[in-house]
C-alpha cells in the first residue's frame, strides 16, 4: 500500500486504473495493487459445490419470498436478505449432499431443494427461521414448509397467523450451471387477528398485489460463497 501525495490530471482519487486500486482515507489518497484470483481457484470441485449451494439456497429463498416478505423484519436491505444471513449456514448444511450430486452430474429440481431442506430442519429444529419478526417470537422451520405461520407477541396475546400461499413451478439446476424455471405463481394473502383481554378480536385479510421479483441483487450471483445481506 503506498500513499499518493498527489493525484495526476486523468486520475481518481478512488476506484481501480490499470490494476491499480485507489481509495480515499481521512482525506489521504492511497494505491495497491488490485488482488486477482486465478481461474483455477473456482474450478475445484469444493468451489463448484459451493456455487452450487448458492444457486440452490437462491431458489429456495425465491420460492418462497412472498411469505419471507411478511415473516422476517429487514433491519437494513431487504427481507431475504436477513433470511439469508440468518440461515445460510444451516442450508449450507442441508444442501451439501444435494449439491454434491449436482457437481457429479445430476440435474437438482426445487422439489428436491425443498426435501433436503425439510429433512434437515426435522433433524434440526431451532436452526432455520421461517419467522424473525419485530415484537413476535421467533418461528423455526421442523419440516416441511408450512401452510400457516403463527407468531406470537413477546408481550401480551396479539397474534398474527400467516397463510401461506405459494405455487413455485418446478425449477432445474442443470448439469451445465444453466437454471430452467417455469413462469412463478403465489398467493400472498395473510390473515392478521389480534386478540386480547377486553374480548375484541380484529381479523383483516388481502391478497398481496405485487407480483413476485427475483431475490435482491445482494443475495443472488453465481459462485458466491457468503451470506449476502446484514447480520443480526
Amino acid at each position: 500500500m503506498a500513499q499518493i501525495k498527489q493525484v495526476g490530471i486523468g486520475r481518481k482519487s478512488s476506484g481501480t486504473i490499470d490494476g491499480i486500486t485507489y481509495y480515499t482515507v481521512n482525506g489521504k489518497t492511497f494505491a495497491r495493487t488490485t488482488p486477482t484470483m486465478p481461474a483455477s481457484v473456482y474450478n475445484t470441485p469444493e468451489a463448484r459445490t459451493r456455487q452450487a449451494i448458492f444457486k440452490m439456497v437462491q431458489m429456495h429463498i425465491k420460492h418462497h419470498l412472498r411469505t419471507i416478505r411478511q415473516t422476517i423484519t429487514n433491519k437494513s436491505g431487504s427481507p431475504s436478505n436477513r433470511y439469508f444471513s440468518l440461515n445460510y449456514k444451516a442450508l449450507s448444511q442441508a444442501l451439501q449432499a444435494l449439491a454434491e450430486l449436482y457437481v457429479n452430474g445430476q440435474d437438482v429440481t426445487i422439489t428436491d431443494v425443498e426435501q433436503a431442506i425439510s429433512d434437515y430442519a426435522a433433524e434440526h429444529p431451532t436452526s432455520i427461521k421461517i419467522a424473525s419478526k419485530s415484537g413476535y417470537a421467533d418461528v423455526y422451520l421442523t419440516g416441511p414448509w408450512p401452510d400457516t405461520i403463527t407468531l406470537n407477541a413477546l408481550a401480551g396475546d396479539r397474534t398474527v397467523i400467516i397463510i401461506v400461499a405459494e405455487n413455485g413451478t418446478q425449477t432445474t439446476i442443470n448439469a451445465d450451471g444453466t437454471v430452467t424455471t417455469g413462469q412463478y405463481t403465489g398467493g400472498g394473502s395473510n390473515t392478521n387477528t389480534g386478540d386480547n383481554t377486553g374480548g375484541g378480536t380484529t381479523t383483516g385479510g388481502g391478497t398481496d398485489p405485487n407480483p413476485d421479483p427475483d431475490p435482491d441483487p445482494s443475495t443472488g450471483g453465481g459462485g458466491n460463497t457468503g451470506g449476502g445481506g446484514d447480520e443480526d
